[in-house]
């Protein structure tokens, strides 16, 4: 799967990797994506989401069921 994160958008950034002799070669940056299980009480069930750590803090404020309508209205399946 890609590296993406479900309520941040977070996504793969590119650069350059330099080397001691200065030689370029291309790398990525992915974002630290964690796949956590969350109870989600409105419809009885658990939910897999695939969160970025810092949408894993944001969940934590503002809780599961606003993240989900969040994830929702991006257009993301649950």
């Amino acid at each position: 799967m890609s590296a993406h994160c479900m309520l941040t958008g977070a996504q793969p950034g590119f650069g350059n990797r330099i080397s001691h002799s200065h030689r370029r070669t291309s790398r990525r940056f992915d974002p630290n994506i964690q796949t956590k299980r969350y109870w989600l009480p409105s419809e009885s069930r658990h939910v897999r989401l695939r969160l970025s750590t810092k949408a894993i803090r944001t969940v934590d404020a503002i809780g599961v069921e606003a993240a989900v309508t969040r994830i929702r209205a991006r257009g993301v399946r649950i």
